[in-house]
């Protein structure tokens, strides 16, 4: 299969789902993979645009029909038309690790992210701690404690260690929620992004259909983080740096409880 090519295939979750996918192959099971998780009332198609550049920096990617969404970008979710109705979001846990488990078992031996857009952005906090040996780094957009059990987000970021980088829209409240899950995680690397142009909720935020305005500089962010990922390039040799970029401190809770080991940046993404 050549590379940028689609694959469809079919995932069997824990519980006997059938979850449907795409994958995007980048040319060698050695390249790290990038799973990718839609948002309510969404399905796979959300990446459609998305993957292709991702593959192009050297990433295999896995987007998948969760059992939680709907026919957004003019595409049916196969999974929840299979299942006969929408599922609760903690269900869609057991599609996650059918996707993981796929990864895993693929003869791949790269790296595997998580990546989720709303409330599978919660639910990959919740799928890092759970498979904290297989999963290599979280980018969560527009994470907020949507799950029923209460502060599951904050209690499963408690448990991640590996790098995450977390983006939101241009919205007091999402970027609030996003800092304060951020905020619990261990991890010696964390990157919150607050986009300056524009910024949409979700991983929608990458679409120039949806964020013509933002969706540039939304790239420059998430390209910054995965280029520690990268198979090819080193830090100093991918995404181009400005030389005397400034990072500005955005201060969204209080001096007492902001911690001291991650900076959220903005406009442009600093190393930690």
């Amino acid at each position: 299969m050549s590379v940028n090519a689609r694959e469809q295939i079919t995932l069997t979750a824990s519980d006997g789902v059938k979850v449907y996918a795409d994958f995007y192959p980048a040319g060698s099971n050695s390249q790290p993979y990038i799973l990718l998780f839609h948002q309510a009332g969404s399905n796979r198609a959300e990446y459609a645009p998305i993957a292709p550049r991702l593959v192009k920096l050297g990433f295999n990617c896995l987007a998948i029909d969760q059992r939680s969404g709907g026919d957004l970008w003019g595409q049916q979710n196969e999974t929840v038309r299979h299942v006969g109705h929408n599922g609760e979001y903690l269900d869609v846990l057991k599609d996650m690790e059918a996707a993981l488990a796929w990864a895993r078992s693929s003869g791949n031996n790269g790296k595997v992210l998580v990546w989720g857009s709303s409330y599978s952005a919660a639910l990959v906090f919740v799928l890092a701690a759970e498979h904290h040996d297989e999963v290599a780094g979280v980018l969560g957009f527009s994470p907020g404690e949507y799950l029923d059990s209460p502060n599951a987000v904050h209690e499963a970021a408690a448990k991640v260690t590996v790098p995450i980088f977390v983006s939101s829209a241009n919205d007091h409240d999402e970027i609030a929620a996003a800092n304060s899950i951020l905020a619990f995680a261990p991890a010696q690397k964390k990157t919150q992004f607050v986009p300056r142009v524009a910024g949409v909720h979700g991983s929608s935020t990458l679409r120039e259909d949806k964020n013509r305005a933002g969706e540039s500089e939304n790239w420059r962010a998430a390209e910054e983080f995965l280029a520690g990922f990268e198979p090819r390039k080193s830090r100093t040799e991918g995404i181009p740096r400005a030389v005397n970029a400034v990072c500005i401190l955005v201060a969204v809770v209080s001096e007492a409880t902001a911690p001291s080991s991650y900076a959220m940046l903005h406009p442009e993404v600093c190393d930690i």
